[in-house]
């Protein structure tokens, strides 16, 4: 039942999504192959756009205010202690065992050495912080990432990114196992506006320096996952062969 009730919420989202991304498409004559729903997805990031720039930047910047350094460490260092829980879990269905000792190394240490995880004392010993989700481990074993999509709220995915985001939450995330409703979303709250403002300058920089700001983040999201997806050693996807092998440029090549 815990986990039913977040499982709902997020539900509604996707539908909600998935409707306004049915009329969307019906209004497309010609869709870029690389983002058939980018009529949709335009939208949907200048929503996201104005709900983050007239209520979640200015809480964010509000609580970086009054927030002493220290203390907006320790806030962020304890949720990412708890995401190791889910990347422990996708780490063993990838079968990345040597990965999973590592990453549970961590947790306990953070956990009983670091105060409930408030210091991160395991990168200090040489355990480096990892990053995988359910999207990543379906990416391991071959499913297609799917067209990009722009959701309500959490912004940059794709289907099978949605999907897998789904199953984390729901099924991995021990914040969705806090009893109390008020506490959990309360909970969830803090972490999502301390990651925010742990991306203030990130944004800003974006702000000033790009034309067409959903273009800029849809192509830097797609480049970060597929390099996510393949821990840093993406295939490429032409070779010099592929290029430059095949006869019909062999004169070309010579002149």
């Amino acid at each position: 039942m815990k986990h039913t009730l977040s499982f709902e919420g997020i539900s509604r989202i996707l539908v909600a999504s998935g409707l306004l991304l049915s009329s969307a498409c019906a209004t497309i004559e010609v869709p870029n192959p690389d983002d058939p729903f980018e009529s949709y997805n335009r939208s949907m990031y200048a929503f996201n756009d104005t709900v983050d720039k007239y209520a979640i930047k200015p809480i964010a910047r509000g609580y970086k205010a009054i927030t002493p350094e220290f203390v907006d460490s320790g806030v962020s260092n304890f949720f990412s202690n708890i995401d190791d829980v889910i990347v422990l879990v996708n780490d063993l269905l990838q079968l990345k065992f040597h990965q999973a000792t590592s990453d549970l190394t961590r947790i306990v240490f953070n956990t009983f050495i670091g105060l409930g995880g408030l210091i991160d004392v395991s990168t200090k010993f040489g355990l480096p912080k990892h990053n995988e989700d359910f999207g990543q481990t379906l990416g391991y074993w071959g499913v297609g990432s799917g067209p990009y999509l722009v959701l309500p709220l959490f912004g940059s995915s794709n289907i099978r990114d949605t999907a897998g985001f789904v199953v984390d939450t729901a099924e991995f995330d021990p914040l969705q196992n806090i009893p109390d409703k008020s506490e959990r979303y309360g909970t969830l709250s803090l972490k999502y506006i301390d990651l925010r403002a742990d991306l203030l300058n990130a944004s800003n920089i974006i702000d000033e320096t790009a034309i067409d700001r959903y273009a800029y983040t849809r192509d830097a999201w797609k480049q970060h996952r597929r390099n996510m997806v393949y821990d840093g050693h993406p295939p490429q996807e032409f070779s010099d062969q592929e290029l430059f092998g095949d006869d019909l440029f062999k004169d070309d090549i010579k002149r």
